[in-house]
């Protein structure tokens, strides 16, 4: 079962496939809220406060793209976990989810089994911490990039820079070796897990992001290979 403390808000316009959800989530313990569309999503998450959301990405009105970008805007929400849930498959879809602040896409129609697996592996990589080398007092410096683990917050400079929860993770992990060659397999294995299926372009979409934030200098590209923290 579950830790009763897990809490998951469900998002989907239809009725039924919250109803399903919900009664799958709840019957393995978890603690449920539902919403029907966007609007309504942010208002309960604010309130609810769950360790993970489970976002519809065709939605009427405001989609499922547009509202994680409304979650990830709010500090209470900033570093929610959020997995999409999809009918559509096509590339573009996801890179759109991933660029919004997604953690993860679940595929529709859902099968009970998978879905508990990804949400329980999601929950999983929430509290296992990343390998640094020197903490110190929660922070890291490395040039003008400041990390602050304990408040999940990063500066550069005076900055502070907002991070959806997986950037802060892929940022913190190149940080934690600067100079090492991180490679795309090790990056998904301590970034989002072996049992969590994300495409292929989804560290690269992250990546760019981060250097849009931070400045491109800072992260260099080993062909073939992976990424490194410039030392």
């Amino acid at each position: 079962m579950a830790d009763k403390k897990s809490k998951i808000l469900v998002v989907d316009d239809e009725q039924d496939i919250t109803e399903f959800l919900s009664y799958n989530l709840e019957k393995e313990g978890y603690q449920v809220e539902t919403a029907s569309n966007g609007v309504e999503a942010v208002d309960k998450a604010r309130q609810f406060l769950p360790d993970l959301i489970l976002l519809d990405v065709m939605m009427p009105g405001m989609d499922g793209v547009e509202t994680c970008e409304r979650l990830r805007s709010k500090e209470e929400t900033q570093h929610t976990l959020i997995a999409f849930l999809t009918a559509r498959s096509e590339d573009y879809s996801q890179i759109a989810g991933f660029e919004a602040g997604g953690d993860d896409y679940i595929t529709k129609p859902i099968k009970p089994k998978v879905l508990l697996s990804r949400i329980k592996a999601l929950l999983k990589r929430q509290n296992v911490p990343l390998p640094v080398e020197e903490k110190g007092k929660g922070q890291l410096q490395l040039g003008d990039i400041l990390i602050d683990m304990d408040r999940y917050t990063i500066y550069k400079g005076k900055e502070e820079l907002i991070m959806p929860k997986k950037e802060f993770e892929l940022l913190l992990l190149l940080c934690s070796k600067p100079g090492k060659v991180f490679t795309r397999d090790e990056i998904f294995r301590m970034v989002w897990d072996d049992n969590v299926i994300v495409g292929d372009r989804t560290i690269d979409v992250h990546i760019r992001k981060l250097r849009e934030k931070i400045g491109d200098h800072y992260i260099k590209t080993i062909k073939g290979v992976g990424y490194k923290f410039a030392d």
